[in-house]
């Protein structure tokens, strides 16, 4: 063999090598040398969290999850392993996020971190919520998974954080029923109007838009003429809400409402009971009233129908 083949097949195997080197710690494969592998993985998946790689991170993560499963750093890496899948941002990603977080759960649930893991694993379907007119399925489940974290983890350092993530999760739901029920409030379908809103007020007392709610569900029950329902709605908007643009179009709505009930009310200025007292229609055909020996009203017997009598169509 020549000398300068020679050489050449020297570089070759130089280039292969280095190619192989790259591959190997491309894949999360471990140097020579290294003397804590699964310490290793673990920095190399962090720093590439850190530079937002996340395909890079998983690989690291993955590998010591199934190459070590006796390391102390195995629950973290799961843990990693789901905020990389859960940080690409795909469908797909979120996915196999809420996967990696069940199985730490599944795996270790009384370890330290449990509550961040049960904090993601909410957050896998509180990122998948879809605005309030589409299908709430993900908001739901996203709640579900916020309640488990408050009935598991009341001490929780994240409590904070959660409450706050519940809360944008509810007012989603709360917005899709009450959307709903304004749809058939300006359709003028008050019943399913009316129930919608009251659905709202049941299962979402703190719903951030209630004010919204009280106004127009007191608009459609003093539309069907029930006042004495619309009034409480009315003085709620009132007494929780300094500044709402529902404010004036409620009192408005609320002396209405009251002078609607005031000329209902027996004794009340302007019924009609204050002039006397009044007595019930009585049929053209009917016979005169008897007088009783001591002067009380009998009322007079009923008239037979004649025998043409139709019943009305």
């Amino acid at each position: 063999m020549s000398r300068i083949g020679g050489l050449t097949r020297i570089a070759l195997v130089v280039l292969m090598t280095m190619v192989a080197v790259a591959c190997a710690t491309k894949k999360g494969n471990i140097p020579t040398g290294v003397t804590e592998p699964d310490k290793y993985l673990y920095e190399q998946g962090t720093a590439a969290m850190t530079d937002k790689k996340w395909f890079t991170a998983r690989e690291y993560y993955q590998q010591l999850v199934d190459s070590y499963p006796q390391s102390p750093l195995r629950a973290d890496a799961k843990l990693g392993l789901g905020d990389a899948y859960l940080n690409d941002g795909s469908t797909e990603g979120k996915l196999r996020a809420e996967r990696e977080f069940q199985e730490f759960l599944s795996y270790f649930p009384t370890h330290q971190r449990a509550d961040y893991a049960q904090f993601k694993l909410a957050m896998t379907h509180f990122d998948q919520m879809p605005k309030a007119e589409r299908d709430q399925t993900e908001t739901r489940a996203a709640l579900d998974q916020f309640a488990a974290f408050r009935q598991k983890f009341p001490n929780s350092t994240l409590m904070p954080e959660v409450l706050e993530k519940e809360r944008i999760a509810r007012d989603r739901l709360s917005e899709s029923i009450y959307k709903v029920g304004y749809f058939y409030y300006k359709a003028r379908w008050y019943p399913g109007g009316i129930s919608r809103f009251r659905q709202v007020l049941q299962e979402d007392p703190q719903f951030t838009r209630r004010d919204a709610v009280y106004y127009y569900l007191a608009d459609a029950l003093v539309t069907v003429k029930l006042e004495a329902e619309a009034l409480p709605l009315l003085d709620k908007l009132e007494a929780e809400f300094v500044e709402s643009e529902f404010l004036e179009l409620g009192a408005t709505l609320k002396a209405r409402a009251q002078a609607t009930l005031a000329e209902r009310t027996p004794g009340t200025e302007g019924s009609p009971t204050t002039t006397g007292t009044t007595t019930a229609p009585v049929s053209p055909t009917a016979a005169p009233a008897a007088t009783g020996s001591t002067g009380t009203v009998v009322p007079p017997a009923p008239t037979r129908p004649t025998v043409d009598a139709k019943p009305p169509s």
